[in-house]
C-alpha cells in the first residue's frame, strides 16, 4: 500500500513536472497567436496530426506553435483558463511526437476551436 502511494506521488509530480515543462520551453517565444491559427488550425497542420498523415518535422512543428500559442497571453478572458488550454494542446501535441498511445484522440480533443474561441478571441 505504501509502495503504490509513493508511485502515485511520484507520477502526479511527474506529470505536473512535464507540463510546466511544455509550458515553459517555449523555442520562439515571438511567434503570435494569429500566426499560429495561420499555420496548425488554417493551414491545417494539426488535422494532418490529428489524421496521422505528420511527417516526424510537422509533428514537431506544432508542438512548437502550441509552446509559442502558451506562451503569448489572451486576448480577453481569463488567463488561467487560456493556460489550461494551452498547455492541453502542448501535452497532446508532445504525446503525439512521443507516439504515445491515443495520442491523436487526446490531440483531437485538445484542439477544440469554440471552446477556446468563445472565451479568448479577440474582436
Amino acid at each position: 500500500m505504501k509502495k503504490a502511494l509513493i508511485l502515485g506521488i511520484t507520477l502526479m509530480g511527474t506529470v505536473g513536472l512535464a507540463s510546466a515543462w511544455a509550458y515553459a520551453a517555449v523555442d520562439d517565444p515571438e511567434i503570435t497567436i494569429k500566426e499560429v491559427m495561420k499555420t496548425a488550425m488554417k493551414g491545417g497542420l494539426a488535422k494532418t496530426t490529428i489524421e496521422g498523415k505528420a511527417t516526424a518535422e510537422q509533428e514537431a512543428e506544432l508542438l512548437k506553435l502550441f509552446k509559442a500559442l502558451a506562451a503569448n497571453s489572451p486576448p480577453r478572458g481569463d488567463k488561467a483558463s487560456w493556460d489550461e488550454k494551452t498547455v492541453a494542446l502542448v501535452n497532446a501535441a508532445q504525446a503525439v511526437v512521443d507516439k504515445k498511445p491515443d495520442a491523436s484522440t487526446t490531440l483531437k480533443t485538445a484542439v477544440n476551436c469554440k471552446a477556446c474561441h468563445d472565451l479568448h478571441k479577440g474582436e
